[in-house]
């Protein structure tokens, strides 16, 4: 329950104090713990097309393609909750030209290590309502949806709307008043 409550204080220090969460001890437990927290939270400001799930209590997928690490925080993070009666269900991907596990994903995080095919997975999610989030360089940029920056140890998020609108995905405006928003796809 103290885990839970350190986690909620977390959470809820990240959606009051703006975009910016310092990270007290740059490691990466600590980081990974608040980019777990945000992408939590980012799935109760994101609606998704209701062609995004079977049924209306089907889960939100989550899948982390890379760092096994990360998928354990964040695991931990979503274990046993739910956001309007939907579960989530964590998939740990690795680089398949196959993108069929990709895009099965509501949420997609993609780890720096997998960096070198951020703009084939941006291809591939194309006409998906796949909420594609990293932490790579450039990746909002380039037509990826959510993008984490660290500045001086503080964990930060660019949003690319035109990139969210076309995936269908309608992002708060409460989430985007925290953001660094960026405009624009490369891959038109």
């Amino acid at each position: 329950m103290k885990r839970a409550t350190t986690l909620f204080a977390i959470i809820l220090a990240a959606l009051t104090l703006g975009s910016e969460v310092h990270a007290q001890k740059p490691s990466d437990s600590s980081e990974y713990l608040i980019k777990a927290g945000f992408i939590y939270n980012f799935a109760k400001f994101v609606a998704w097309p209701s062609s995004a799930f079977a049924k209306s209590d089907s889960p939100i997928v989550i899948g982390v393609l890379g760092d096994d690490s990360f998928a354990a925080v964040l695991g931990d993070v979503i274990d046993g909750k739910k956001i309007d009666g939907r579960a989530f269900v964590l998939k740990r991907l690795r680089w398949s030209k196959d993108p069929k596990d990709l895009k099965d994903c509501n949420i997609l995080f993609i780890a720096s290590s997998e960096s070198v095919h951020n703009d084939e997975i941006i291809q591939l999610l194309r006409g998906t309502s796949t909420l594609s989030i990293a932490d790579n360089t450039g990746f909002a940029k380039r037509g990826g949806i959510i993008n984490f920056v660290l500045d001086d140890n503080n964990v930060r998020f660019e949003v690319n709307v035109d990139a969210a609108k076309q995936a269908d995905l309608n992002i708060s405006s409460r989430l985007l008043s925290l953001a660094k928003i960026v405009t624009g796809l490369s891959w038109r």
